[in-house]
């Protein structure tokens, strides 16, 4: 599985993500990303944003039509899961 070290910028402090699934959607990655690499995790799922050079610059999404959305497009790719 892929993982990812965030960078928040206004703190400085990293975390890992593990990619469990992505998705593209009107020109607009979506990562669907966990803090477990195995077994049932809290999820996240991150819009890929334009960034400068090399580094992928993300947000959480946070609007509910949005998110409802990529939910169940995600839940359709992966049987086995349950976005709530």
């Amino acid at each position: 599985m892929e993982s990812l070290l965030f960078t928040d910028p206004k703190s400085g402090e990293t975390a890992n993500f593990y990619v469990i699934e992505e998705t593209v959607l009107s020109g607009t990655t979506y990562l669907l990303v966990s803090l477990e690499e195995e077994g049932d995790s809290q999820a996240l799922i991150l819009k890929s944003l334009p960034g400068d050079g090399d580094d992928i610059v993300c947000e959480i999404v946070d609007d509910d039509e949005e998110m409802e959305s990529i939910s169940r497009i995600f839940m359709e790719i992966l049987d086995d899961i349950v976005i709530e």
